[in-house]
């Protein structure tokens, strides 16, 4: 299974792909998507197309996205929350189903706890994934919330397995 893990941003969106077999994690590749200073309307739609282009080129099997979180500056966390609104839009609408995560269940599922920094983030990923040479911090992000996405999925798929078994 291959799973796309987009870590929302207006000005950088970073994404990560990783390829999932059992318990087995591989990278694929990383980067981000970038969007210049100036009209809002114009940066969605690059943030938009840009998405578009790594979701056709890799063709994942499902998609996961970091939920916003609320800051002080009230006008920032809704400029966010419009980027972020692209990160769930994009794979939607190529046909995925698309996982949802707060941040401190991302760094929880990956670190080990709920309140790492992006350092700590960026080593985890290249522990689980040796040789990835990772394309930035909002890319490592990414990264981190594909393997937590594939880890629930697996949790989800094991749980539904034994309830199946259960009821048989």
């Amino acid at each position: 299974m291959r799973v796309l893990g987009i870590d929302p941003g207006l000005r950088t969106m970073g994404w990560g792909v990783i390829d999932v077999s059992g318990s087995r994690l591989s990278h694929v590749a990383n980067g981000t998507c970038t969007s210049q200073s100036g009209a809002l309307p114009a940066r969605l739609v690059a943030l938009f197309e840009q998405l578009g282009e790594v979701v056709a080129r890799f063709a994942p099997d499902t998609a996961a996205v970091e939920h916003t979180f609320v800051n002080k500056d009230g006008a920032g966390t809704l400029k966010l929350g419009q980027a972020r609104g692209i990160a769930v839009l994009v794979p939607a609408l190529a046909g995925l189903e698309v996982g949802e995560y707060a941040p401190n269940q991302i760094k929880k599922t990956v670190v080990g706890v709920g309140h790492a920094d992006k350092r700590q983030i960026a080593h985890m990923v290249r522990m689980q994934m040796p040789g990835a040479e990772l394309k930035g911090p909002d890319a490592a992000d990414a990264l981190a919330i594909a393997m937590c996405h594939a880890f629930h999925m697996r949790a989800g798929g094991r749980l539904q397995d034994a309830l199946r078994r259960a009821s048989a």
